[in-house]
C-alpha cells in the first residue's frame, strides 16, 4: 500500500478533474489549507522528535535549513505548483519539462520518510490529493496534448513509491537516513507553511479555514 496509495491518489484526481470539468482551482483552498496544517503537524509530531534523537541539533538544524532551500530553488521551475499554483504560460503546446522535474525531485524526496513513519503516507497523500487536482486543471485546461497530460500524471504519481522503494532497499539510504530526513523536513515546513500563510488571503479573519486547520492539527496528533 506504501508504493500503491500515492499512485491511486493522482489518477483518481486526474480522472476526476476529467469527469467533473472544474475550471476553478479556488474552491479548493479549504482542502488545501487542512492539507498543509497535517503535514506540518505530522512533521513536528512524527519527524522532528526521531531526527534529533539520532543525530547532532546543529548537524540536523543544518540539513532542515537546506531543505527550505532546497525547495526555493525548486520552485524557481515549478512556480509554485508545489502549494497549489502553476503560472506557466498555458498557451505553449511542449512537455513542460522543468515543472516535471522540479515536482519529480520533490516527489522523490517525499518517499523517503514514509519507510519509517506509516503515518506520513497519510500527510503525503492529502497533500498530493488537491496538488493533483489543481495541476491536472492546469495541464488539461493548457494547449499541451491529453496523450502528453497523461505522461506526465503517470511518471509524477510513481516518484514518491520510487522514492520509498529507493529508501527501503538501498544501503547508502541507511547511512544518511537522518541527514535525508532532517532535508525533508525542511522541504515538508517550506512547503506547508506557504500553503498556511497564503491560505490567510490577505490576512483576513476566516473562520472556516481557522477550523479546518485546527482540524489537521487534532487528527495528526491523534493517528
Amino acid at each position: 500500500m506504501t508504493y500503491f496509495l500515492p499512485i491511486i491518489a493522482v489518477l483518481l484526481s486526474f480522472v476526476l478533474v476529467i469527469v467533473l470539468k472544474p475550471k476553478n482551482k479556488e474552491h479548493f483552498k479549504l482542502l488545501l489549507a487542512f492539507s498543509g496544517a497535517f503535514l506540518l503537524a505530522l512533521t513536528v509530531f512524527e519527524l522532528f522528535p526521531e531526527v534529533y534523537a539520532n543525530a547532532d541539533p546543529k548537524t540536523v538544524g543544518l540539513f532542515v535549513m537546506l531543505g527550505i532551500l532546497l525547495q526555493i530553488f525548486l520552485e524557481f521551475f515549478s512556480k509554485g505548483a508545489e502549494h497549489g499554483h502553476v503560472h506557466l504560460d498555458s498557451e505553449k503546446s511542449s512537455f513542460p519539462w522543468l515543472l516535471f522535474l522540479s515536482l519529480s525531485v520533490h516527489s522523490f524526496l517525499e518517499g523517503f520518510p514514509i519507510e519509517n513513519h506509516s503515518h506520513i503516507l497519510y500527510g503525503i497523500l492529502v497533500h498530493k490529493v488537491p496538488i493533483a487536482i489543481i495541476l491536472s486543471i492546469f495541464l488539461l485546461g493548457s494547449k499541451i496534448p491529453l496523450s502528453k497530460a497523461i505522461f506526465f500524471i503517470v511518471l509524477f504519481s510513481l516518484m514518491t513509491p520510487f522514492g520509498s522503494y529507493v529508501a527501503a532497499n538501498f544501503e547508502w539510504v541507511t547511512t544518511f537516513f537522518t541527514a535525508i530526513n532532517a532535508l525533508v523536513i525542511g522541504v515538508f515546513l517550506h512547503i506547508s507553511t506557504v500553503i498556511l500563510f497564503e491560505s490567510s488571503e490577505g490576512h483576513k479573519f476566516n473562520l472556516r479555514k481557522l477550523i479546518v486547520i485546527i482540524l489537521g492539527i487534532t487528527i495528526a496528533y491523534l493517528l
